[in-house]
Parts: C-alpha cells; sequence; structure tokens
C-alpha cells in the first residue's frame, strides 16, 4: 500500500476568522456537495483553546478552495456541559431517516483530568448543524470508565450498524503516555448501542494511544481502518493501518499503512487524525500535520500501481 501526498489542502491562516475559529483545522470530515466538491468539516479553535466546527468547500480534482465559511457550523457548549471545552468530529451516519454527526466533547475542569464523551449532532438538509441532545449519546460506564472520543459509525452488512471509537484505560501506562484504545459496539437502531469492549490489538511501547479510526469496508465482510496512534516511546502522531474480517476483531498492520511524515514542511513531526473516503473509484485519505491540526489539513491518494 502507498499513500501519494497531494498537499496541504487547507490552512486557517487568515487574520480575519471567526474568534471560534481562530486557529487549527482538525478532524477533517468530507461531505459530497456536487461533482468533485466536497465540505470539509473540521474543528478549529478559539483564543482559549476550545473548539468548534467550520467548513471550507475544496474542489480535489483542482485542489482548490471554493468557500471558506467564516461562521462555525456548531460551537462548543455552555460552561457545565458535556462539551463545554471543545468538540472533536467523527464521521456522518444516516440512520431513521436523518443525518447524524458524532462527536468528542471535551471537558477540561480546573481540578482533575480532561475527559470526553460521545455526543451527536444532526446534519439537516441545508447542512446546518444542531445538538441532538443536552446529554452525551455514549458517556462513561462500567465498559469505558474514564473517557471516550472519536467515533466512527456505518452501516453493518449483516444488519444494524457498526461503532468504533476511541476510549481510556489508563492515563499513565507506565510510560509517562496514555493507554487509549479502540473499542467497539453494535446497534440495531442507530441509536442504542451494546458495547463489546477492545477491536484493535494495542502493544505498550509500540502503539498505546490511538485516536480518529476512519473504517472503509467492501460490503462483503472485509474491512481496513486507518487511525494515529503514539508509541508511548517518546514519537509524536503517527497514521497506522489495521485489517479486519468482521469488523469486530482487528489485526495491527503498522508496517502496511503507506505514508509518513514529510521531510519538510508542515506535516514534518507528525501525521494524524486520518479520514479515508472513496471517489471516483479511488480511496482518498484527509489528513493533519504538525501540531495537532495546527497546520491544517492535505490529502492523499491511494496509488494502486
Amino acid at each position: 500500500m502507498k499513500w501519494k501526498k497531494l498537499g496541504r489542502l487547507y490552512s486557517p491562516a487568515s487574520s480575519t476568522r471567526h474568534p471560534k475559529l481562530l486557529t487549527h483545522a482538525a478532524n477533517p470530515l468530507p461531505v459530497h456537495l456536487e461533482g468533485d466538491v466536497y465540505r470539509v468539516f473540521f474543528s478549529g479553535r478559539d483564543i482559549n483553546n476550545r473548539s468548534s466546527v467550520g467548513g471550507v468547500d475544496i474542489d480535489i480534482a483542482t485542489l482548490t478552495i471554493i468557500e471558506e465559511h467564516y461562521e462555525p457550523f456548531f460551537e462548543h457548549g455552555p460552561k457545565g456541559s458535556f462539551y463545554a471545552d471543545g468538540v472533536s468530529i467523527g464521521n456522518c451516519y444516516h440512520a431513521n431517516g436523518n443525518t447524524y454527526m458524532l462527536f468528542m466533547g471535551w471537558q477540561t475542569p480546573k481540578e482533575g483530568h480532561w475527559r470526553g464523551d460521545i455526543g451527536r449532532l444532526q446534519v439537516m438538509p441545508d447542512m446546518s448543524i444542531v445538538l441532538d441532545d443536552e446529554i452525551p449519546f455514549m458517556g462513561v460506564d462500567s465498559v469505558d470508565k474514564l473517557s471516550l472520543s472519536y467515533p466512527w459509525v456505518e452501516d453493518d452488512v449483516n444488519g444494524g450498524y457498526n461503532m468504533w471509537y476511541g476510549t481510556t484505560k489508563t492515563w499513565d501506562a507506565g510510560n509517562d503516555e496514555m493507554l487509549h484504545v479502540i473499542n467497539y459496539a453494535h446497534s440495531e437502531d442507530g441509536d442504542n448501542w451494546n458495547r463489546k469492549g477492545l477491536a484493535v490489538p494495542y502493544s505498550l511501547g509500540v502503539a498505546q494511544a490511538f485516536s480518529r479510526p476512519t473504517v472503509v469496508s467492501d460490503g462483503v465482510g472485509n474491512y481496513e481502518m486507518w487511525f494515529s496512534y503514539r508509541s508511548g516511546s517518546g514519537e509524536k502522531y503517527r497514521i497506522g493501518y489495521a485489517t479486519s474480517k468482521d469488523g469486530c476483531m482487528w489485526s495491527l498492520g503498522l508496517d502496511k499503512v503507506g505514508i509518513d511524515v514529510s521531510e519538510n514542511g508542515w506535516d514534518s513531526e507528525m501525521i494524524e487524525y486520518p479520514f479515508v473516503f472513496e471517489h471516483n473509484q479511488k480511496k482518498y485519505m484527509l489528513y493533519n500535520g504538525n501540531s495537532n491540526g495546527k497546520t491544517g489539513f492535505g490529502l492523499a491518494v491511494l496509488d494502486n500501481e
């Protein structure tokens, strides 16, 4: 597998930006508009590091910006809410006639560790975004005891829905790095979820801080997953790869991912938060670079030659 980098598509460098979208364009999420044009939603930040949802329309064939949307599509919540300190988006899925976008809601209390819960937004026909509920869609429980992150949902070929999401096992696994893994859940209706536990294996000192899974299936039960991860040995984020025959149990293939940091430039220190999608019979990957998306996002295409 080899990904060909097409370059950086977008960087939030303008001095006239909305105060809720001053920096960062993390967690890019493309929604097809027409032809080769996608609206790429992302998580931008304000002066207090709280993230809200912004968007930019991009032609991925010409690699040009069609329209940059000044206003945020959705802002982080008020003090005391489960998303008071940020909204980090996952992907969109369709259920019960609606289009939903799941997200990680951040809380950073003055005393205690930061944590996350999963919330759900509804994407309206006019592409506006509204909160589905003021309480978490999925919060901590007996399976996920500390913190949740970055959900990905898609149809199950056998009926219902699959979800892969991040969950924290411990804030320090003994090497000054958290153990944050990818779990699996299943739902018959897209609303109520049965949490199944660990999906992707981890290895301390090799891959132990996972985030933002993105999954592609062939429709007959074969799955590929890309995600960002840290080794726990001091390296910054890299993009990893795993495969599965049922979507439940996965095998790591970190050496097969086919994409790494560049020698210099905006993605030379880290690459993370991938989103893989298909367009015109090709696989594309949106991803972030240095400083967790502060330098914007780029595009790569899978080279099948």
